[in-house]
């Protein structure tokens, strides 16, 4: 409440100053009472010098509340536009208060042609600007609101699903079933006879032990790798013949 006072009582002043100041450049422009209504009410008229401050510094107030609104209903065109006509609606205000009081010290009672060409443009302008910005307002407030941009809001590329590994099966230690395995190998060795899973997996479970297939290939390849390690047994050499 106290900062709406402090507009008001700012507002008063500025307003009492550019509408006399506005209404007696008007009168010197060749604005003044006109019948609005031939005719229909003859006794009604109207001094068309209001039109002034009404149109140009109410309109600079609308340009500037445009410009500075927050948010994101208002599009980079409509507040680029704002801006700058707003902008420009101000010096034309400033402009107009100077050319009247210049006018006014000087006891000009018509002001020169080139002063009367502008000043009777303003009412037209400030309408087309006034129209353009009520547009662009509406065509924002008709779209949805871009919401900020976050790292959450942000499209992630999709991370194709991982392949599915069948887990591999873990074999028991075999640890205690090597001095049997050994035994069996040197037995089937001096037999003759070649080491497979059956024949292992056979042996092993006649002296009473239960063992898996896994188990087995598990325990027949450990027997091949010592078989591999193992230094091959020098052949002796033959005598040479005299």
């Amino acid at each position: 409440m106290k900062r709406n006072t402090m507009l008001v009582l700012l507002a008063l002043p500025a307003a009492v100053a550019t509408w006399s100041g506005w209404v007696g450049l008007g009168e010197k422009t060749g604005f003044g009472m006109v019948t609005p209504l031939p005719g229909i009410a003859d006794g009604f008229q109207i001094n068309t010098a209001i039109t002034l401050p009404i149109g140009v510094e109410t309109y600079a107030a609308y340009a500037l509340g445009a410009w500075l609104k927050s948010g994101g209903q208002v599009s980079d065109t409509t507040r680029t536009f704002a801006k700058w006509s707003a902008i420009g609606s101000l010096a034309l205000g400033m402009l107009g208060q100077v050319a009247y009081h210049l006018l006014e010290i000087s006891a000009q009672a018509k002001a020169p042609d080139w002063i009367t060409a502008a000043v009777s443009v303003l009412p037209v302008l400030v309408l087309g600007m006034g129209a353009a910005l009520g547009h662009l307002l509406a065509r924002d407030s008709a779209q949805p609101a871009e919401s900020p941009v976050t790292p959450a809001s942000v499209a992630q590329p999709e991370t194709p699903p991982r392949a599915t590994r069948t887990p591999k099966r873990t074999v028991a230690g075999i640890d205690d079933l090597l001095p049997v395995g050994r035994s069996i190998a040197a037995d089937l060795e001096s037999r003759g006879l070649s080491l497979t899973r059956d024949r292992l997996l056979k042996a092993v479970r006649d002296t009473g032990r239960s063992m898996s297939s896994d188990r087995a290939s598990a325990l027949l390849a450990r027997l091949k790798r010592e078989a591999d390690a193992r230094p091959a047994e020098a052949v002796p050499k033959q005598p040479r013949a005299a």
